[in-house]
């Protein structure tokens, strides 16, 4: 296999049991083929966000498990530290334990993505989309 790095991954069984329906509707060989090709999406997403500077507007969406112990508390307390970029959010229950934030933002990229990025670092954030745009 030439210039290859295995690795181990955990997830949760209904993630990938999720992950393997669609793989196998999206005609994928292998599980690995499938998540290079999704790692390969995540860096190209956020190569490009890195290289977003000046003022910008958009809107962070974080879906979460609000059941983690201390997970709302600590992304509150992310959103307060940030309160400069933050113009409005918008919380929806979707679930029993998900939650789903709209946080409108406004202000330079560089600090934005900075929010995004501590948000998204948290234990129990299943997902966050950045979206931006010029102002």
């Amino acid at each position: 296999m030439g210039n290859v790095v295995r690795l181990g991954v955990t997830f949760p069984p209904d993630l990938l049991k999720d992950f393997d329906e669609l793989i196998a509707k999206m005609g994928y060989e292998s599980r690995s083929k499938a998540i290079q090709d999704a790692v390969r999406a995540f860096i190209s997403e956020y190569k490009w966000l890195k290289e977003e500077t000046g003022s910008r507007a958009g809107v962070i969406m974080v879906l979460y498990d609000h059941e983690v112990r201390g997970l709302e508390e600590t992304l509150t307390d992310i959103q307060h530290d940030f309160q400069d970029v933050i113009c409005s959010t918008l919380h929806v229950h979707l679930t029993k334990r998900d939650c789903l934030e709209a946080i409108a933002v406004r202000g330079e990229a560089q600090k934005i993505r900075k929010l995004a990025e501590s948000l998204a670092s948290k234990r129990g954030v299943k997902l966050l989309k950045l979206m931006l745009t010029s102002p």
